[in-house]
């Protein structure tokens, strides 16, 4: 499977962060987050969407949305990573060293 990184959370410290992906062949969304296990935020959800045995929920922070809009639209700027600080700006869509925001 081919996967192309959108973004990862601008506030990371690099390791264990959130990030979003998508799968080159299919077009699906991979999203990489906090695993969801409150049982209230977990009951909400179900109100809405019964969670499959092979389901999971995570969260995202809200500092990604320009991320996730970038893999919705399939396209964005890159912007510097907030852990590579003497990186210049640009590169391609994809570039393990960078962060792709709208």
């Amino acid at each position: 499977m081919a996967l192309e990184f959108i973004g990862i959370d601008p506030e990371t410290g690099g390791d264990h962060c959130p990030a979003v992906f998508i799968d080159e062949e299919t077009g699906d969304f991979l999203l990489q987050g906090w695993t969801v296990t409150d049982p209230d935020t977990l009951a909400a959800i179900a109100g809405h969407s019964p969670i499959a045995d092979n389901e999971s929920v995570v969260r995202l922070p809200a500092r990604m949305r320009a991320i996730i809009q970038e893999a919705v639209n399939g396209h964005g700027a890159t912007v510097q990573r907030a852990d590579r600080g003497g990186d210049d700006l640009g590169g391609a869509p994809g570039d393990a060293g960078r962060l792709h925001a709208v």
